[in-house]
């Protein structure tokens, strides 16, 4: 990160940062495209029946929605041998406890879902004090339909389709992020939505479009370099690099 930002006057500013709205501007307009192209998307009917493991007992994927018509999953990495979740995973869901009145009020159900058994998933949860709803699909085979999970067989062939495209086993793993959503009609049929992945993730994340808006931007040394598990930080120094 520079530090040896030009200093001028307020004018000279005022005049750079109408310039950057100009900018900020057309990246809100391309983003009202991009939303209205999403919901343009032609769905798919779910023909596959998962049940899901949660604290109310075994449900199905309509029983999810928790009778909303529409239901948004995160795929949050967390193996069935894994002892904690994945720290970016706990980074991004970190945020969602403040929007489920928002959301439940507005017809969506938000949940999580992984592959660790329920109990793992129960006692992690307590842990980092979220609220949110959190399914085990340990052994339904749904985050593996969603390309967010694969067997140790599948990463020994080489590539593994992950957000659309073959992706180089080596820069896979066992478990990757995403999110899906569904809509459930009147006549109780499921239909997917939507998908997306890496870091299609990121305007999920509040705390990065804050970051973006500081003064030294993300300053991170690699992608969410900086990221722990919000239990963790303890002592840590507050970085000043850069």
């Amino acid at each position: 990160m520079r530090q040896d930002h030009a200093v001028v006057s307020s004018q000279e500013w005022l005049k750079a940062r109408k310039a950057l709205l100009d900018l900020e501007k057309e990246h809100t307009h391309l983003r009202d495209k991009v939303n209205a192209a999403r919901l343009a998307l032609p769905w798919v009917k779910m023909e596959k029946s998962y049940v899901f493991d949660t604290p109310d007992g075994q449900k199905s994927l309509a029983e999810l929605f928790d009778g909303r018509s529409q239901l948004v999953v995160y795929h949050f990495m967390f193996g069935p041998t894994w002892e904690a979740g994945c720290p970016g995973c706990s980074f991004l869901v970190d945020h969602f406890d403040g929007m489920l009145p928002h959301l439940n009020h507005h017809d969506v159900t938000l949940t999580a879902v992984s592959n660790a058994p329920l109990s793992k998933l129960e006692a992690y949860k307590k842990r980092m004090g979220w609220r949110f709803p959190w399914a085990s699909a340990e052994g339904n085979g749904f985050n593996s339909d969603f390309h967010v999970a694969f067997t140790p067989a599948e990463l020994a062939q080489g590539k593994v389709v992950y957000n659309f495209t073959e992706t180089e086993s080596a820069n896979a793993h066992e478990e990757l992020p995403g999110l899906s959503a569904f809509q459930k009609t009147d006549d109780g049929t499921v239909y997917h939505t939507y998908s997306t992945y890496a870091r299609g993730l990121e305007e999920m994340v509040g705390t990065l479009m804050l970051l973006d808006r500081a003064p030294k931007g993300r300053n991170e040394e690699g992608t969410q370099g900086f990221v722990r598990r919000h239990d963790e930080y303890g002592d840590m120094p507050r970085r000043k690099a850069g």
